[in-house]
C-alpha cells in the first residue's frame, strides 16, 4: 500500500544526513546499492502479532551511494504486512493503529529533513 499525501516524494538529502535522520526515527537501511537504498521501519501489532514495515526508496541524483556526500532524492512511502520467510504483502489491509505509527514517522522524517 502507497502512503498517499506523505510529503516524502521528492525530498533531497546528502547521505549521511539521510542516514543520521532516519536512524533516530528507527529506519534501518536495508537495501542498497550504488544508486539506490531502501529504508525499512518495522511496526509490530501485538492484537494479531503481525509485523509491519513502513519502506521509502532514496535514489542517488548526484554522486554515487558509497560517499557521504551523495545527494539522494526520496521516492512514495509504502507499507506491507510482513509475511514467512522474508516477503511483504502489499495488498492485506493495514489496522489503523499501524497506519498512525507509520503516519507519525513520515511526518517526524519529513519534519527533519526539511529544517
Amino acid at each position: 500500500m502507497i502512503i498517499e499525501n506523505a510529503g516524502l516524494k521528492g525530498l533531497k538529502s546528502d547521505l549521511a544526513h539521510l542516514d543520521s535522520v532516519s536512524t533516530k526515527i528507527g529506519f534501518i537501511r536495508w537495501q542498497w546499492e550504488y544508486y539506490r537504498a531502501t529504508y525499512d521501519l518495522k511496526v509490530e501489532y501485538k492484537p494479531t502479532n503481525d509485523e509491519y514495515f513502513l519502506r521509502f526508496n532514496a535514489r542517488v541524483v548526484e554522486g554515487k551511494l558509497e560517499s557521504p556526500y551523495a545527494i539522494l532524492t526520496l521516492e512514495d512511502a509504502y507499507i506491507g504486512r510482513g509475511t514467512f520467510p522474508h516477503g511483504l504483502d502489499y495488498d492485506s489491509p493495514i489496522p489503523d493503529q499501524v497506519l498512525k505509527i507509520a503516519n507519525t514517522k513520515l511526518a517526524e522524517l519529513k519534519k527533519q529533513l526539511s529544517e
